[in-house]
């Protein structure tokens, strides 16, 4: 089971592991009820390093890039559910809208993101990733599964 870490718990962890010769993967999101989708990205991310960390929006992120009633499911319950997940070892929360920062700050060895990009080039974060050396990979199935979805199935069930 992972944990959850403050930034600067896993800033100290990360260098334990780089001096072990560990490779550290690095996933993120908001992970606002879980799904399917969500998992299968987890696991092709943890196959990209020996680590996987998982950096949370908080909820003001949350709320301010998905809208007025987001996140459904508070940050402490999301970051404890997504540390139970198997290819998760560690869960950090963030409060920015981009998680650049904590990358610059942590430096993984690669930036795992899902197959919303066409290319690596295309991620946000990909120049500051590439500015202290690491990689970003795409990985995970096709986007067909959305937390959005799930919420406008459940509002059209019948009452």
């Amino acid at each position: 089971m992972g944990r959850v870490l403050t930034a600067t718990e896993l800033a100290k962890r990360v260098g334990e592991l780089k001096r072990q010769g560990r490779r550290v993967a690095f996933a993120n999101g908001h992970f606002d009820l879980l799904h399917v989708g969500h998992l299968r990205y987890l696991k092709a991310a943890r196959a990209e390093g020996d680590v996987l960390i998982v950096a949370l929006n908080g909820d003001d992120s949350v709320r301010r890039l998905k809208g007025p009633g987001r996140p459904i499911v508070p940050v402490q319950e999301r970051a404890e559910l997504l540390a139970a997940l198997d290819p998760v070892d560690f869960v950090v929360v963030f409060e920015g809208d981009s998680p650049a920062a904590l990358l610059a700050d942590l430096r993984p060895d690669v930036h795992c993101k899902g197959p919303d990009y066409r290319t690596p080039q295309e991620v946000p974060e990909y120049e500051v990733v590439r500015a202290y050396g690491g990689a970003t990979a795409l990985v995970g199935d096709p986007k067909d599964h959305s937390t959005t979805d799930i919420i406008g199935a459940v509002k059209r069930l019948p009452e």
